[in-house]
């Protein structure tokens, strides 16, 4: 099993309290570390402009403004996204704005991608909130613009959704031969997993076991339609993670999450979040605990777990007993 993690950038309300002006530098830094630490292999923002469990005025910072900067200062690990919206950006635009974020990097950037789905920023920033099979369809289509742009350096295109893309010129591709790695994320089991199975690399969808056998079943008959490889897909999900040397310990690492975030939002908004945070299929409890399930999931077939540490920005703590204990016994 390989490790990745999410660098906190303030969409859960995982910055609170640090100046806007000392953000950025708390995020390099956790960047820094995971570059510096060769247990992890990748690290990952998601790609939103709202806070959740609410919409708040606290910061939510850019993804792909963050890939390019963590291209710039990190030099080994691999930079990923889970997931860019396919419809907050045009995807010739978006192909360009990867190919130069891999270039800056050195060949390091992943493309986590999908269809996109809090609704409340889509209106806000006026993009509608169209159904999904729209949606989808615009991944599907997106998909296949940017694979085309980073394979051949141009690309035409005429489709249901995005139509007209005449001779489109995306150079200098990325480094990596082929373009970036696609990462097809969601697993809605009559299109996105058929997306997956045509395009995909990589695979992301639930962490909760029973749910991610269901999802790797659909995921293999749709690559036995479509023609393609399923065991050369590599079928990752998503932890929560709060990680202690005792249960206790946990405990009380919840207890500080929540004190820090009811200023923030209702009582009962943050009590759903860190429900999700603390559930059973989540990464979350003593190492001996996480490794059980970490270990169920691997034998499942997960072979990358992305974590999100919701205490990074504060405690690095649960990060280095997580890479101390956990790791070791899943790598």
């Amino acid at each position: 099993m390989r490790f990745g993690f999410f660098i906190p950038q303030g969409w859960r309300l995982d910055l609170v309290d640090i100046p806007t002006a000392s953000q950025w530098g708390v995020m390099r830094d956790i960047a820094g570390y995971a570059d510096g630490a060769a247990a992890w292999d990748s690290l990952w923002v998601y790609d939103h402009f709202h806070t959740v469990p609410v919409p708040t005025h606290e910061a939510t910072h850019e993804a792909w403004s963050l890939m390019s900067a963590f291209a710039a200062t990190t030099s080994r690990i691999k930079l990923g996204q889970m997931c860019t919206a396919m419809s907050y950006r045009n995807p010739v635009y978006l192909a360009k704005v990867a190919a130069t974020a891999d270039i800056i990097s050195g060949g390091r950037v992943q493309m986590g991608i999908g269809g996109g789905w809090y609704e409340h920023e889509w209106k806000a920033y006026g993009y509608g909130f169209p159904s999904a099979g729209v949606r989808l369809g615009r991944l599907d289509e997106g998909v296949q613009i940017m694979r085309d742009a980073w394979r051949d350096g141009q690309v035409s295109f005429d489709g249901k959704y995005y139509k007209e893309i005449s001779g489109a010129i995306v150079e200098p591709k990325p480094l990596q031969d082929g373009g970036l790695p696609l990462w097809i994320a969601g697993g809605g089991e009559k299109v996105t997993l058929k997306i997956a199975a045509k395009y995909a690399q990589y695979t992301n969808f639930t962490s909760e076991p029973d749910g991610f056998v269901q999802k790797s079943q659909v995921l293999a008959g749709h690559c036995r339609d479509v023609g393609t490889d399923y065991d050369a897909i590599v079928r990752s999900a998503n932890f929560n993670a709060v990680i202690g040397e005792s249960d206790a310990d946990v405990k009380d690492r919840v207890a500080r999450l929540r004190a820090r975030l009811v200023g923030k939002a209702n009582e009962a908004a943050v009590d759903g979040m860190l429900n999700m945070v603390t559930s059973p299929d989540s990464a979350s409890g003593t190492p001996e605990q996480v490794v059980e399930k970490l270990q169920r999931m691997r034998e499942l077939g997960c072979e990358y777990a992305i974590l999100y540490f919701p205490e990074a920005a504060y405690d690095r703590s649960g990060i280095e007993l997580f890479e101390r204990e956990v790791i070791p016994a899943l790598s």
